[in-house]
């Protein structure tokens, strides 16, 4: 995003939100290689899990998408981030539903929260999808809440037995299903996160990871 378009107001014209991500060609030149790196922490942990495709593969698989138009886009993240994190994956999350994308997340608070509450600012619920680990019983009283005003909710009532990463881990999966590219926002220590952007790219779904730390 260019500082100059930063200013404006946050529920602007569609012309304006399209501008803002630029060109098929900046996205082509733009892909992030950030999860090739090692990370120097208390413990310097080093991230071997996601292993991403040659560059030719990638920028082929990404063009051919783009030039589709819009896509079905999975997003996934953790739980916990700032407030500031939340108001941003707001705005992309609107600004993608408003562009005609269709969006695939699950249920949880932090991520899966601020990518629901943009994409319903939208006013499109036919281009959201929420699909749940377990049955929404199994949700917190304040993703209940939210999740009334979602059209399209998927639950999952005979994972209810099961514990909640492997529910998730399936959930995930299940998303991934759907999608033709993965937009995902996460610690480098967030194991199932990682685990779940390796097996995108392994079914050679576009993967754009944010890490958070």
């Amino acid at each position: 995003m260019r500082r100059d378009q930063d200013t404006g107001p946050w529920k602007s014209e569609e012309k304006d939100v399209v501008r803002l991500f630029g060109s098929d060609e900046d996205v082509g030149i733009k892909i992030p290689t950030q999860a090739q790196s090692v990370v120097e922490g208390s413990g310097a942990l080093m991230v071997s899990e996601f292993k991403p495709a040659p560059d030719v593969d990638y920028l082929q698989e990404l063009l051919a998408i783009q030039q589709q138009g819009p896509r079905n886009i999975g997003f996934f993240g953790t739980r916990n981030m700032g407030f500031m994190h939340q108001e941003l994956i707001e705005i992309l999350s609107y600004a993608l539903v408003i562009t005609k994308n269709h969006i695939y997340t699950s249920g949880a608070s932090g991520t899966n929260a601020a990518v629901i509450r943009g994409a319903l600012r939208a006013e499109k619920p036919e281009l959201l999808t929420v699909i749940l680990p377990q049955s929404l019983k199994k949700q917190p009283p304040e993703s209940q809440e939210l999740l009334t005003k979602v059209k399209n909710v998927i639950e999952k009532p005979h994972n209810d037995h099961l514990t909640l990463i492997e529910a998730s881990r399936l959930c995930n999966m299940d998303i991934i299903s759907h999608v033709q590219q993965v937009i995902c926002f996460a610690f480098h220590d967030s194991h199932l996160l990682m685990e779940t952007c390796q097996e995108a790219k392994n079914l050679r779904k576009i993967v754009t990871l944010f890490y958070l730390d």
